[in-house]
């Protein structure tokens, strides 16, 4: 059984983008929606059984209906093709207030085919070209679905969060209890774990949000174990597989070192033991690449635009199509010579440049009249010395610079 694991689409997200003349969607939108496009092309051409969605479809709770559109359009090319599509609602999907429907609950309300919708925690028995599936599903639950508000008062966000870790570990013990151990089964959830490394997701949090322990998830019984809701792709355990797809696209700088795509996962079993094996792999798609590119410019640099010149022409390679951060450090004498549009005009293969300025202030010592009358000369050196370096720095010249003091008083 071969199953497509991916998470965290956030169609919606258009930073750094623009919008593009003949078809009017956002560059970034159409980003999204090519790693989108790669996806679907490759569980076609692999014939795989499932595409599980861990999550956060959309960037907000309210898509817009060009979003919508869009996100149909991949979705109806899996459902033609015979491939389930089996979807967790996320937080970005749930609405903020209890009786309105997620942004994904349209596709089960219509009963498309070959499309499961996972609103609430439970049990799925999903039809695959290779036989049953069963996924334990678990959704993002809201605070107030979890716990009364009698449940939380005089409580701090500490005390909170114990208690949804026990009922939602309660809720994945209920899960295990009814799982049939005969058929493979996938636990597919949108959650935090504690000590996963984080990505870009804790810049789009909607508000505080509770963990849960990797133990309360690393159940046996599970051939595999598939999350969405961390942006950084990664393996949490082994025996079962715990795995963050990551996000499908980079969002902003903070995923610029990391690689984006999804994992493809194989479910064997051995004819002779009748024991399940799971095996999975990273599958790398071409997302959009961000590149962060430093300058630093002395005060003997009387043209700086030549040194940023100088610096983009070194890595053409690197800005060639990407995302740019051109971080510009330099004396606050030299800040007006300083020409963006020149500079925009040099990076012009960049996809969209964003230049940003630390202006560097000098630290003048003052002394007044009077002080100056009265300090001696390493004295004057010190207080020099310790306003322009750090304090191990400042006490190795301050040491030399004593020596030359002395040598002069001894020539007279």
């Amino acid at each position: 059984m071969k199953i497509i694991h991916f998470a965290d689409l956030h169609l919606g997200v258009e930073t750094y983008g623009h919008v593009n003349p003949e078809s009017g969607l956002s560059s970034r939108l159409e980003d999204f929606l090519q790693a989108l496009d790669r996806l679907v092309d490759c569980a076609l051409a692999e014939k795989v059984d499932l595409v599980l969605f861990c999550g956060d479809a959309y960037k907000t709770r309210e898509p817009s209906q060009t979003q919508q559109r869009e996100f149909a359009r991949r979705i109806k090319r899996l459902s033609e093709g015979g491939i389930p599509l089996f979807m967790v609602t996320g937080n970005h999907d749930s609405p903020n207030a209890l009786g309105r429907a997620t942004a994904t609950e349209i596709f089960d309300t219509l009963a498309v085919p070959n499309v499961y919708v996972a609103s609430r925690p439970g049990i799925h028995i999903i039809p695959t070209p290779s036989g049953e599936l069963q996924i334990a599903a678990l959704p993002w639950a809201r605070r107030s679905a979890l716990l009364a508000r009698e449940d939380t008062k005089n409580l701090d966000f500490a005390q909170i969060n114990e208690r949804l870790q026990k009922v939602l570990t309660g809720v994945i013990a209920q899960q295990v209890e009814k799982i049939d151990p005969g058929l493979p089964t996938i636990l597919a959830a949108h959650v935090w774990v504690l000590n996963a490394k984080l990505g870009t997701e804790k810049s789009m949090s909607i508000g505080q949000e509770h963990m849960l322990l990797l133990s309360s998830i690393a159940n046996p019984i599970f051939d595999y174990i598939a999350l969405g809701h961390i942006h950084r792709g990664q393996s949490l355990n082994e025996m079962p597989p715990v795995v963050y797809s990551g996000s499908l696209e980079r969002l902003d700088f903070g995923d610029e070192n990391d690689e984006k795509g999804f994992y493809l996962i194989e479910i064997l079993v051995d004819a002779s033991t009748k024991k399940r094996k799971t095996t999975y792999e990273f599958r790398p798609i071409k997302a959009r690449r961000f590149f962060t590119l430093h300058v630093d410019i002395q005060e003997t640099d009387l043209e700086p635009n030549n040194e940023v010149f100088l610096k983009i022409m070194d890595n053409l390679d690197n800005i060639k199509d990407a995302i740019v951060r051109l971080e510009i450090s330099l004396p606050s004498a030299l800040s007006t010579r300083l020409r963006d549009n020149e500079i925009h005009s040099m990076a012009k293969q960049a996809y969209f440049l964003n230049i940003t300025r630390e202006v560097r202030r000098e630290t003048r010592l003052r002394l007044g009249h009077s002080a100056i009358e009265r300090i001696t000369p390493a004295e004057a050196l010190k207080a020099f010395l310790d306003s322009k370096y750090p304090a191990e720095r400042a006490e190795v010249l301050f040491t030399e610079g004593q020596k030359l003091i002395q040598e002069q008083k001894a020539k007279g």
